[in-house]
């Protein structure tokens, strides 16, 4: 019988105590344990991407942290963004500049993209290609994606100007 370690964890800023296995990943403990669905696992190899969650902040693979490693950290997954009445200025510009088809990546890149926004409010295109180089989208050719990227820094800039 494998041994359970309790972990308390804040995610999209609710506490959460549960009993985990050692072995669960933190991607599956998000979807299947806390039933939020928008943190997508692809590769399972931390290649594609799209299982990125904030992580105290930081951008990162979810699929490649246990849940017993979140004990005591502070996670954010894509459902803390926004809501389709009100959403964050990316997932907007996403939605008006068509950077996303089938939408698998999109939580991956929208996770990676919000903190690379918060430290550069206004990214060349270059800067932005080296932000989402560790995501994968196998639908678009990305140019719509740095697009999008470009038009939430100036809606993120204007919100901030009010």
């Amino acid at each position: 019988m494998t041994k359970l370690y309790t972990i308390k964890v804040k995610v999209n800023g609710t506490e959460y105590e549960r009993s985990v296995e050692p072995r669960l990943l933190l991607s599956d403990f998000i979807r299947h344990d806390l039933g939020l669905s928008g943190t997508h696992v692809g590769c399972e190899h931390g290649l594609c991407g799209a299982c990125t969650v904030l992580f105290d902040g930081e951008p990162m693979r979810s699929c490649l942290i246990f849940a017993v490693q979140a004990n005591g950290h502070e996670v954010q997954t894509v459902e803390s963004l926004g809501t389709p009445e009100h959403m964050h200025p990316l997932q907007e510009a996403f939605s008006e500049k068509h950077a996303l088809q089938c939408g698998f990546c999109t939580p991956g890149f929208l996770m990676t993209l919000v903190p690379f926004l918060e430290k550069h409010p206004d990214p060349t295109e270059e800067e932005i290609r080296e932000a989402i180089d560790g995501n994968l989208c196998r639908c678009t050719g990305y140019q719509n994606m740095i697009g999008a990227v470009q038009l939430a820094a100036k809606k993120m800039a204007a919100r901030q100007e009010v």
